[in-house]
């Protein structure tokens, strides 16, 4: 089984209770979406840092997840976890409870829109009539390469509360199905430490149109960086265009972990569940070189190799 601190384990027991609250309130069942969004409450995380959520006046068309109070962070430099959103959706509070969690073991993530559901939401904007999947997305892949941007510039800039306080060692793009797409159209960008794939991949045959994007296989080259796929098992629909991208990868490490969970992933699960774990853990090995971390991935007898809820490979770690 992975290890984890007592502090995640208590953490973990209470959103255990936590879900029981939240499948009777709301209908959200393990791997599927919930009937209503809105019921869901934000939960507080798995680590040592109270996060919260909000729109930045500097970066207004994006969401930033963020531990609440930046002082106790202390010596402790934030990483930064940016995030395509499901759909390309301009939602930036669709994967919510899974940011936030990334966002309380000292990270900041930034996934593009605005907060369109749960606490604190506002009104989405229309999505023009007719509009599909495959050419159009309010979001685009260059807001990805723009919250990098504007992070860094934070880290730089006198007077920001982030200055000096964001490590541009420790970046990582993320994104779930359409977002994750989204994440391997810019995995050339020297700035990217590693990857982390959710849920999606390139299709098998021919040209993966989604979001406006046209791209192919090709685009895997473009990986520099030690890079996770992160899978809902067979009844995930980009099960096997993540799985083919997996065996196609021969140039970077790369790992790949799926949990029996669909398409819908554990994102709706208090605190993001599993997967947004097993991402914690892969960006505090890859990001910040902890050991204890690396035993989840790697090893004879590594954490997701020994844990009967997930089927797990990898390559050249």
């Amino acid at each position: 089984m992975i290890t984890i601190s007592t502090q995640r384990i208590s953490a973990v027991l209470a959103a255990a209770v936590l879900a029981a609250v939240t499948v009777a309130a709301t209908g959200v069942a393990s791997g599927q979406p919930p009937r209503n969004q809105d019921a869901i409450p934000d939960t507080p995380g798995t680590g040592p840092f109270a996060p919260l959520k909000e729109i930045d006046p500097g970066l207004p068309d994006q969401v930033v997840y963020r531990p609440a109070d930046l002082a106790s962070l202390g010596d402790t430099k934030l990483g930064l976890y940016v995030f395509g959103n499901g759909g390309c959706s301009n939602d930036g509070a669709s994967a919510r409870l899974h940011l936030l969690n990334v966002a309380s073991h000292g990270y900041l993530a930034i996934a593009p829109g605005g907060i369109y559901n749960g606490p604190g939401k506002s009104e989405a904007p229309s999505r023009p009539e007719g509009a599909s999947i495959e050419t159009y997305a309010p979001t685009r892949p260059a807001q990805l390469s723009a919250a990098i941007d504007w992070a860094l510039a934070e880290n730089e800039r006198s007077g920001s509360r982030y200055y000096g306080r964001i490590d541009p060692d420790q970046i990582a793009i993320s994104g779930f199905s359409c977002g994750g797409v989204q994440a391997l159209s810019i995995a050339a960008d020297p700035r990217v430490k590693t990857v982390v794939v959710m849920n999606s991949g390139l299709f098998v045959e021919g040209e993966t149109r989604m979001g406006g994007m046209v791209e192919t296989k090709d685009l895997l080259q473009d990986l520099h960086t030690p890079t996770l796929y992160v899978l809902g098992g067979p009844t995930d629909i980009a099960y096997a265009n993540g799985m083919d991208d997996y065996a196609k990868i021969d140039h970077v490490p790369v790992a790949v972990a799926n949990i029996d969970k669909g398409h819908g992933g554990t994102y709706w699960e208090p605190n993001g569940g599993a997967a947004a774990e097993v991402v914690i853990d892969w960006l505090d090995w890859q990001l910040r070189g902890s050991t204890e971390a690396s035993r989840v991935f790697a090893g004879p007898s590594c954490g997701l190799c020994d844990d009967p809820a997930w089927e797990y490979e990898s390559k050249g770690l």
